[in-house]
């Protein structure tokens, strides 16, 4: 099996991974970036900077492209550890071994999805899928998309809907009036680049209701029209398709499987983004939503410690605080209302890939018992999307991650037979 060694590697290509690489590699480390994307970006960047609207990304991006001493390794997925400084990956040449002396984890989130009668229907997807999928090539011109959930990526999605010919009649965020316009006021004074941001969306904003939420959607072979609520009030919007997002989660798949302290659904680190294991650093998103300027900031720490930089790491820790105010904003404005629990009905399927029912669900008092007796979380999204949702439905916190990670060619674990006493030696 082919190796590759790094003094840093950077698991992840999106904002904070790409701060992390630069830093790391201006302390003179050689650097290794792993991404399962075709292109560096992440999902904020995602296609590069050529696609995205957001001007940091065409500041960033290009460094790391002519960065010396830095490999960019596209198209390659971490499956499982290997040892405590060693990472089984999988590329479209095959298995390869990644090796490090020390590593950061900038694997970021997903979106969150929550169930409600009919978002199981085809044309009801996730705001950042459809995005993602428009920008592969899928015309929405002429069509009529429904936004709901909550977020400020909301507004972004209808926005760039828009661009993309769509038409955009309502854009329902759960979040009430009341903490939208401090939140707005806030940006003012500690984001004022973000508050242009959202006053570009001001023709997508147009469409914004606050306060409402998506009660069910309906069609026969396709979403047809979506029933909205506000306060008491209800009504049915037609559609082509639903794009629906309540919130990010972070992707703490790998630094469960490393055995890094984990609580509050974060990777927790400390000042120098450095987790419970002592060469592992975590930066962005998987340390808490907080978007690209956290990343960034964290990212930047993380690279240069990751050095033993720490004079240039400490240089970012204004920044890092600022952003972090800003993350706490995020957290009380858009938190989840708790009408959203009672979306889902006793047929309401909650675990897309087994066919797992709310009610098959609500007699288990943990994600285990669940597990155990319905299979929920057992199907190929290994529990990605319905974890989140019944972390927030009942309440219960996930299981330790085993690998593999992700799902990966049989010919990736014959070229390794001793992934098991791996698996041993990590969770003894």
């Amino acid at each position: 099996m082919k190796q590759e060694s790094f003094d840093v590697l950077i698991v992840g290509a999106g904002p904070a991974g790409v701060a992390a690489a630069l830093a790391a590699a201006r302390s003179g480390a050689r650097v290794g970036v792993v991404d399962a994307s075709p292109t560096p970006g992440g999902q904020i960047w995602r296609g590069g900077a050529a696609h995205s609207h957001d001007p940091q990304s065409r500041r960033w991006l290009p460094r790391l492209d002519a960065a010396p001493g830095v490999r960019v390794l596209c198209q390659t997925k971490v499956v499982a550890p290997l040892d405590p400084y060693a990472l089984l990956a999988e590329t479209p040449a095959g298995a390869v071994e990644l090796r490090y002396a020390a590593a950061v984890l900038a694997t970021g989130a997903r979106e969150r999805f929550l169930p409600f009668p009919g978002w199981t229907l085809p044309g009801v997807l996730g705001a950042g899928g459809l995005q993602a999928l428009v920008k592969g090539g899928l015309s929405v011109a002429g069509k009529r998309v429904v936004v709901a959930g909550s977020g400020p990526l909301l507004l972004a999605v209808a926005s760039f809907l828009r661009e993309r010919g769509a038409q955009v009649p309502v854009v329902a965020e759960q979040a009430p009036l009341r903490k939208l316009l401090p939140f707005g006021a806030l940006l003012a004074g500690l984001a004022p680049a973000k508050l242009a941001q959202a006053a570009a969306y001001a023709p997508a904003g147009a469409a914004l209701r606050p306060g409402c939420w998506p009660l069910a959607a309906a069609g026969q072979v396709w979403v047809e029209q979506v029933t909205l609520a506000q306060g008491e009030k209800t009504w049915d919007v037609p559609c082509d398709y639903l794009a629906c997002g309540f919130g990010l989660v972070p992707n703490l798949e790998l630094a469960s499987a490393l055995g890094c302290a984990l609580a509050d659904g974060v990777a927790q680190v400390d000042v120098w983004q450095r987790t419970s294991i002592a060469h592992i650093y975590a930066a962005g998103e998987i340390t808490g939503v907080g978007g690209v300027d956290q990343a960034l900031a964290e990212g930047q720490i993380a690279g240069y410690a990751a050095t033993g930089n720490r004079a240039a790491a400490q240089a970012h820790f204004a920044q890092r605080a600022q952003a972090h105010r800003f993350r706490q904003a995020l957290e009380f404005t858009y938190a989840l209302r708790p009408e959203l629990a009672a979306l889902a009905q006793p047929d309401t399927v909650v675990c897309r890939c087994e066919d797992v029912a709310y009610r098959d669900l609500a007699r288990h008092t943990s994600w285990r018992s669940a597990k155990l007796h319905t299979r929920c979380g057992m199907g190929p999204c290994q529990g990605r999307v319905c974890g989140a949702a019944t972390g927030y439905l009942f309440g219960w916190g996930q299981d330790s991650v085993r690998p593999p990670i992700a799902t990966a060619q049989v010919a990736t674990f014959a070229s390794l037979s001793t992934l098991e006493s791996h698996t041993q030696e990590l969770h003894p």
